[in-house]
């Protein structure tokens, strides 16, 4: 399954976002490679199955083993499909890690049972579990050293990003992976493009890694980052500490990134030989050798001068103020100033969750809020990233300034962030919180509103009864803050300025063929002109769960909420072509395999939904992500009336062996040449089983 994406817009927005901010420049395989990245360099390292002196770059799909798979509450479900697949045995034991963190508030029989589920199975098999109440699965994987510098870590959760705050490469995977992994130590990967994030200059007092966070979020909103690798880089990194840069990591999945990681510093390194101190030489996974290879690898994995990246944007830390997100989106970001004169009482507040309820976070809290009094009317939850942060929160008296002021302790685990137990907002309420999501209805009711902000702000706001900040509280007033100084520039590849290739000088082979896999894929391009075509539009709702959909009925409502027509104007082996966001919405499999019913075996598109793009490649649909292509079609019928299904007599090859993509008309004239990301025969072997699933049945 190939979403080879050639250059591609990450934005969900139109042709012209994507030429004005957009252009992803994978082209893998021009003659002269370029240098490495961090995450490139990442990936090489997890990567199996390469050819020898294969360097991989954004664009190239990957079979990866990582060092560690994280499931949490998710865990059964995963258990189920792994079963399934007739698996019988995990791959590699130490390589999964199972923590139960979302719902453990709640004591019902059902909820219960699931969880004594997971935990037999994994006594069963021998896996490291952490019950409920020990704490939220990533930050067990931070304090714990799963994840681990210069490691490759997934989960099945989104944010799993968390893990680049200490020098790893963290991202989410979908629960047919996790299966795989268990089952054989393995899944696959594309890796996508990098943005450089620079933080200028030093952060000023009073100002947080959640203010850099919610500020990136709120100033780069049009879709900068999406499906995005992000690589950190800082002229100070030094004072920006490692819980800080875990928020800000966390939090990159709201932006939209896949992935966002912090360099590996002096000062990474000694909050490891702090948790040494901690935990004990004995440990199996944080102890002097595991220290030392840290040290070793720095000079190996750092950058290359020549490194390619895809984006730059540039953050001047010393214009930036506190900042808060909201209402109920992460891309609304407005001044403390703002707000707090804005007069907004509140009704709730949170100090909970993965991004924000860390020892430093609990004490910045406690050190605002010592000596005051919740405000009248005002409920404040707490709940401690995990056991062992609690117990260091009791220690230096944190957890009892906070419960002496009125505060409401949670157990450890994700709780209202996700909407799950105690203190969820009610219709009408307004609520400030330290955790990463406000989306509508997340926390609570669908007609209250949520704002994110800082441990310190949300304390103060507590205190204060309304949106404001710890000066407020001895009436001192808010300055009024500069604008925040940001820049974006999108890179251009050397390579791309190379002459266009032409039929005589046909670019030479590069990508081994296995038997079984077409070197050349052909078929007619219908246009399908329309940018976030949902999973409902792709496969009816009212389908996905009736177990007996046959493969001609799936064929026959295929796209039918987008166009009744489309049943009608599509044949097998035609390739749609489609806007940005392709496939954005439920995670359905349905949304994939009912095109694949339909006799169509690739999917163009300006960018997809990640999760479609995993389901797609899951179930052997093969995605191209070519933005030319949607630029040159929305050309072609600007002036002109077109059906929602256009038939357009366009023919497109995409010819596997040279990674090169072909649009030819119907007089064969050339209309457009571009290359795309290597398909190596990792995942040609995927296709020609018919999947990962099939492809997992294979290997038992």
């Amino acid at each position: 399954m190939a979403y080879l994406s050639y250059l591609a817009s990450s934005s969900t927005k139109c042709a012209n976002s994507f030429i004005n901010h957009q252009r992803r420049a994978f082209s893998s395989s021009f003659g002269l490679r370029i240098g490495q990245n961090l995450i490139e360099k990442i990936v090489q390292k997890y990567s199996v199955g390469l050819p020898k002196s294969k360097k991989v770059h954004s664009g190239d799909f990957v079979s990866i083993k990582p060092r560690h798979c994280m499931t949490h509450d998710n865990t059964w479900p995963v258990a189920l499909k792994f079963k399934g697949l007739g698996a019988s045995k995990i791959h590699d034991q130490k390589q999964i890690v199972m923590t139960l963190d979302h719902d453990v508030q709640n004591k019902s029989e059902k909820n219960l049972t699931k969880y004594s589920n997971i935990e037999n199975f994994a006594k069963e098999y021998g896996i490291d579990f952490y019950p409920a109440g020990a704490g939220i699965g990533h930050q067990i994987m931070i304090e714990q050293g799963y994840a681990f510098p210069f490691s490759l870590c997934v989960a099945s959760d989104s944010h799993s990003n968390t893990y680049g705050g200490v020098g790893a490469l963290g991202t989410p995977i979908v629960r047919t992976d996790g299966a795989s992994i268990w089952a054989t130590g393995q899944t696959w990967w594309q890796i996508p493009p990098v943005a450089k994030v620079i933080l200028k200059g030093k952060l000023p007092k009073n100002v947080t890694g959640k203010d850099i966070i919610v500020s990136l979020c709120g100033i780069f909103n049009n879709d900068e980052v999406l499906n995005h690798a992000i690589e950190f880089q800082s002229d100070h990194l030094n004072e920006i500490s490692i819980d800080y840069r875990l928020t800000i990591a966390n939090m990159t999945t709201e932006w939209g990134a896949l992935s966002g990681v912090f360099p590996v510093d002096d000062v990474l390194l000694d909050f490891y030989v702090q948790r040494l101190q901690k935990l004990g030489n004995n440990h199996p996974r944080i102890n002097n050798d595991s220290i030392q290879s840290i040290k070793d690898d720095i000079p190996l994995m750092k950058s290359d001068d020549d490194a390619f990246y895809n984006k730059t944007l540039t953050l001047d830390l010393e214009s930036l103020s506190p900042h808060i997100s909201g209402p109920n989106s992460v891309k609304i970001s407005n001044s403390l100033y703002k707000l707090s004169n804005d007069n907004l009482k509140i009704n709730k507040a949170y100090l909970v969750s993965c991004t924000n309820s860390r020892l430093s976070d609990i004490k910045a809290a406690a050190d605002v809020i010592k000596g005051h009094k919740i405000a009248p009317g005002v409920e404040f939850y707490v709940a401690a990233a995990s056991s062992n942060v609690q117990k260091d929160a009791e220690d230096i008296g944190a957890w009892k300034a906070l419960l002496d002021a009125g505060a409401t302790p949670l157990p450890a685990g994700c709780g209202p962030c996700i909407g799950l137990g105690a203190g969820l907002l009610n219709e009408g309420e307004i609520g400030i919180s330290a955790t990463n999501r406000n989306f509508k209805g997340r926390m609570g009711s669908k007609d209250a509103l949520a704002y994110l902000a800082s441990p310190e702000i949300v304390a103060a706001s507590a205190v204060l009864g309304k949106i404001g900040g710890p000066e407020e509280i001895y009436g001192e007033k808010i300055p009024n803050p500069s604008e925040i100084k940001k820049s974006v520039t999108v890179n251009e590849k050397q390579s791309d300025g190379a002459p266009e290739l032409s039929d005589a000088a046909a670019p030479a082979p590069a990508v081994e063929i296995l038997d079984g896999f077409p070197k050349k894929i052909e078929g007619e391009l219908l246009f399908c002109d329309t940018d976030n075509l949902n999973t409902d539009g792709i496969y009816p709702g009212k389908y996905t769960y009736q177990d007996d959909v046959s493969p001609e009925k799936m064929a026959e409502v295929c796209m039918e909420n987008y166009d009744g027509e489309f049943k009608n104007k599509a044949h097998a082996n035609d390739i749609i072509v489609s806007g940005f966001n392709f496939g954005t919405g439920s995670s359905r499999e349905q949304a994939a395999t009912a095109i694949l019913a339909k006799g169509i075996k690739v999917v163009v598109c300006g960018s997809f939904s990640n999760t479609y793009f995993r389901n797609s490649i899951n179930n052997a649909l093969l995605l191209l992500e070519v933005p030319k292509l949607v630029e040159l079609l929305r050309k072609r019928y600007e002036n002109k009336e077109k059906d929602l299904t256009e038939r357009t007599g366009w023919f497109l090859t995409w010819d596997v062996e040279t990674a090169t993509v072909y649009v030819k008309d119907d007089k064969d004239n050339v209309l457009l040449k571009e290359k795309v990301g290597e398909l190596g025969t990792n995942l040609q072997e995927i296709i020609v089983k018919g999947g990962l699933e099939s492809w997992v049945k294979s290997k038992l």
